[in-house]
């Protein structure tokens, strides 16, 4: 499976589409069926993966294997790239003892609806009691720790993707 996946030049796209897709869907299902709350940082990352899965499904339908390819995959790999920022930011949060856990702060719809878009992203970026949570744990990471892991993956598959060479067709 793994050299199906390197040696396709759709196959990275795909992949990363269809993991997204996987993850935002357990995102959703452990908020509306398990009623786990997301946190402001929890809904930015939710939001990078959405990035990631457009951008994937362009890469995927457009198949290039030119200067286009590399851009698909270039800002595929940036968006990973923030996204795996925000995710650190919360698990460097999660790690706070809980005297230097930030004040709980408002909701993600309400930092992107009342303030203007830079002070919004300086109060995300900060975080809030909430994102220091720990709610949910598989193998000892959490949500954010788990997001992390997907992001330093897909922008590994990003890179491996911008800079591989594809035959020639004649």
């Amino acid at each position: 499976m793994l050299s199906v996946l390197l040696t396709h030049k759709r196959s990275i796209f795909a992949f990363i589409f269809l993991a997204c897709a996987a993850l935002l869907s357990t995102a959703y299902y452990m908020e509306y069926v398990q009623g786990l709350d997301p946190c402001p940082l929890c809904m930015a990352q939710r939001l990078v993966f959405m990035a990631l899965a457009i951008t994937a499904l362009i890469g995927l339908v457009h198949g290039s294997t030119g200067l286009a390819n590399k851009i698909y995959a270039s800002v595929l790999t940036l968006f990973a790239l923030g996204g795996a920022a925000i995710a650190t930011r919360q698990v460097w949060l999660q790690s706070l003892p809980a005297d230097q856990v930030p004040a709980c702060g408002p909701g993600f719809d309400y930092i992107m609806g009342a303030f203007p878009l830079l002070k919004a992203v300086e109060t995300l970026w900060k975080g809030s009691g909430s994102c220091a949570e720990v709610v949910w744990q598989f193998l000892g990471l959490s949500i954010a720790g788990w997001a992390l892991v997907w992001f330093v993956g897909f922008a590994l598959l990003g890179i491996y993707q911008a800079l591989r060479k594809f035959p020639k067709v004649s």
